[in-house]
């Protein structure tokens, strides 16, 4: 049975913006164990204070990870007509076959660190509009993409990666890109499922006409979202507020994950706080959008997949950050002289 604990973007706003913050005595309790343990001051880096924050938000000073989730959302897009992708729309369905065969990467790398993996289908036989002509979807339609992201989050999760699907997506999150955090069009494009030069001056093209075509979306979380998205860029944002109103840390993915959070973000200014990137994508705006967001990612290996890839890849880490936090012993109880 699935829940609706909104019924509007007003009210998912609302709930947003009245999620509870990290647990500070939660995370007081990391940092005071982080300070007993037998290694040097700093000497794990940024694991010390991932683990730390992970701590935090999972409520205690000594954490674990024990049911981390991979949801790959898959849509379809209308503004694949303006001829924005090297593949047609059809390849969003076959793989989808493919996540539920096992065969992709994003399966392989769900089940090395031992991640429960989920595979939605938001009506791929009913594309969005075509964003150059008017909005991508009506209200309606977003809040219920929105609603499969927030119900498709497992009660037991405590670690959550989003991935997606979608022929055209990355022009839909370069559109998300230039409404949200301004510049020319161009300064948001890319390469994406691999077109040429000419291919990336339409996709550019196409970004300009998104936004004169849909003006609410300047600096409009919800707006962008609304007109500039897909059903599985409204997916990811879904489950994403959902792991925020639910304090489950999060791993964010590429540059379409990432597009999907800037949306909560300018909507609210706290929305991300339990989230971390994954990994710097090679997608090529995916690192201007990563500095507007103040994430440092976690790797940079040149992945441009999607998926969820990156981000399940950076499962890996934070398991590694909290391992050493919460399996360490102490200088007391290795009995080692603490200098």
């Amino acid at each position: 049975m699935t829940s609706m604990p909104f019924k509007s973007l007003a009210d998912f706003k609302a709930l947003l913006a009245d999620a509870p913050n990290t647990d500070g005595t939660a995370r007081a309790a990391a940092e005071e164990r982080n300070g007993q343990l037998t290694k040097p001051p700093g000497a794990l880096g940024r694991l010390e204070d991932l683990a730390i924050w992970y701590g935090g938000w999972r409520g205690t000073g000594r954490p674990s990870i024990n049911a981390p989730q991979v949801i790959v959302f898959a849509g379809n897009h209308g503004v694949t007509a303006q001829g924005v992708s090297a593949f047609p729309a059809e390849v969003t369905e076959q793989m989808v076959l493919n996540f539920q065969h096992g065969g992709a990467a994003i399966n392989q790398l769900s089940k090395t660190f031992g991640a429960k993996m989920d595979v939605h289908a938001l009506s791929l036989d009913t594309p969005t509009a075509d964003f150059t002509q008017g909005p991508a979807m009506s209200e309606a339609e977003v809040v219920d993409a929105l609603l499969t992201g927030w119900n498709a989050v497992d009660a037991d999760t405590d670690l959550l990666v989003t991935g997606e699907m979608g022929i055209g997506n990355t022009t839909s999150a370069a559109a998300i890109a230039y409404a949200l955090f301004g510049g020319e069009a161009a300064d948001w494009v890319g390469r994406g499922t691999g077109v040429d030069d000419a291919g990336v001056a339409l996709k550019a093209r196409v970004v300009s006409e998104g936004l004169v075509a849909n003006p609410t979306a300047k600096s409009d979380g919800a707006e962008a979202l609304r007109c500039l998205g897909g059903r599985e860029v409204a997916g990811m944002a879904g489950a994403i507020a959902r792991a925020r109103v639910d304090g489950i840390p999060v791993i964010i993915d590429g540059f379409i994950c990432s597009a999907a959070a800037a949306c909560l973000n300018a909507m609210s200014p706290s929305a991300l706080d339990h989230a971390v990137a994954g990994h710097a994508s090679a997608e090529a705006a995916h690192g201007k959008v990563l500095d507007a967001l103040g994430k440092e990612p976690l790797l940079s290996l040149g992945m441009r997949l999607g998926e969820g890839s990156g981000a399940a890849l950076a499962i890996g880490i934070l398991q590694g950050a909290v391992a050493c936090h919460s399996g360490m012993a102490t200088f007391a109880e290795a009995g080692v002289s603490d200098a």
